[in-house]
């Protein structure tokens, strides 16, 4: 969605509200595309004392693979942003973060959105902060109970375990 905020500038308009879904079956996330759904975007950009502001509240479901079971994930995941939107910073030491460099008056909001959900996810996905993960050797998901494996012994200690052993 572009949206000219040039009346928005001129103080001829007051306030755009947004309010629409963007497609993002094409955002990849490692080696899978995880909001299927899109993500809804409710919000306006107004003008006051002849700056331009944008807010928005961004929400999707994220469709994914817990990183240590491997289980799916299906979380609700949603962020606020508010940002200034400008021709141009004054300064090139201006902090980015906060303003949105526009240079002929029409916002991308679709760009914008599309960064933001891509900065916003985590860079681990677990199914649960406790996730126990799979076991490095049979594979067994030890969030379901212990897999049975023989603890591997340090072989540090070996020599000493032989010598229990041999009592």
């Amino acid at each position: 969605m572009k949206i000219d905020i040039t009346n928005l500038l001129n103080g001829v308009e007051k306030s755009l509200s947004v309010d629409y879904t963007l497609n993002l079956d094409d955002l990849s996330y490692g080696t899978y595309y995880p909001v299927k759904d899109g993500a809804k975007v409710k919000g306006r950009v107004f003008g006051k004392a002849n700056v331009v502001y944008l807010e928005a509240d961004i929400s999707f479901k994220f469709c994914g693979f817990c990183d240590r079971c491997a289980e799916q994930v299906n979380r609700d995941m949603s962020f606020s942003i508010n940002k200034i939107i400008v021709s141009e910073l004054a300064n090139d030491d201006d902090d980015f973060e906060n303003y949105i460099v526009v240079h002929d008056a029409v916002l991308d909001l679709d760009e914008l959105i599309r960064e933001e959900v891509q900065l916003f996810l985590p860079s681990k996905i677990l199914c649960s902060e406790d996730c126990k993960g799979l076991c490095f050797r049979c594979g067994k998901n030890l969030n379901l109970g212990e897999c049975g494996c023989k603890k591997e012994v340090d072989p540090r200690m070996a020599a000493l375990l032989e010598l229990l052993d041999e009592e």
